[in-house]
């Protein structure tokens, strides 16, 4: 074998810490591409046949990959699903956010809120407070209203058409500003340039002199389930500041992150 394709001893050391590594890559090439052979892992790895060849008796033995007897390719197997299983009870989504909540609270200097979509509303289910914070407005557990919030636009604007008209129907987009968006037309554009633009802005529209900033929150799916927003008095937070935006995007997607989301 050329010295390029020697292998470092597997029992321990830096070379079980190499072996740890192309496993992981192996099951994410897996993950990716549905099925694959020895030869294309080891392509794709720049790795000898026979090193791959191993990794996946390995991980067949633990069932984390499985043989297509009949095309001889690998895929993964069900204990990737036993694994996956043991997840959920302990991502706990307001746990995992708490800190970066906080930390955006504290750079923002305003209250920063979580909230998800249950029975037609924008519940929020954490907050953090800024220093600059006026009040004692504590926002946990109210329900607020989809199309007047901005954190209720992020959560629409991930629905698709249909689950937003079967969410919608009947609604008289209530008013509670001058501001408030009644109008299930202009509604849809917003809810448009909100996907497309990936994040929300409200002005006034369900308090006057609140106004707010809001980004959604992903799972390892990439589908929305939760929204990161902040707010503040109009007179003192701009919504359009490009700084706290770019906070907001980057909690968003460290909170994403936490719960299983891998940006492409």
């Amino acid at each position: 074998m050329p010295p390029s394709e020697m292998e470092p001893a597997e029992n321990g050391g830096a070379g079980g810490v190499q072996s740890v590594d192309r496993a992981a890559t192996v099951l994410q090439i897996l993950a990716r591409e549905g099925q694959a052979g020895v030869s294309d892992i080891a392509a794709e790895m720049g790795i000898h046949k026979s090193t791959v060849s191993r990794l996946l008796a390995a991980l067949v033995a633990r069932e984390l990959v499985q043989q297509d007897q009949g095309r001889g390719k690998y895929q993964l197997g069900f204990g990737i699903l036993r694994l996956a299983a043991a997840i959920p009870g302990r991502l706990n989504l307001v746990q995992e956010a708490g800190p970066f909540l906080r930390e955006l609270a504290a750079s923002a200097r305003e209250t920063v809120n979580l909230a998800v979509l249950r029975s037609g509303y924008a519940v929020n289910v954490d907050q953090a407070r800024g220093p600059s914070t006026l009040g004692t407005q504590d926002w946990v557990g109210s329900l607020t209203p989809l199309h007047a919030t901005s954190s209720g636009k992020v959560l629409l604007a991930a629905l698709t058409a249909e689950e937003r008209g079967a969410l919608l129907t009947g609604s008289r987009l209530p008013r509670f500003t001058s501001r408030t968006l009644t109008s299930r037309a202009r509604l849809e554009e917003e809810l448009l340039a909100v996907a497309h633009a990936g994040f929300a802005t409200t002005w006034e529209e369900y308090e006057i002199g609140l106004v707010s900033l809001a980004v959604p929150v992903r799972d390892h799916r990439g589908v929305v389930i939760a929204a990161i927003s902040v707010s503040g008095p109009e007179f003192r937070f701009d919504p359009e500041d490009a700084g706290i935006l770019t906070q907001l995007k980057d909690a968003g997607l460290a909170v994403s992150q936490q719960v299983g989301y891998s940006p492409v």
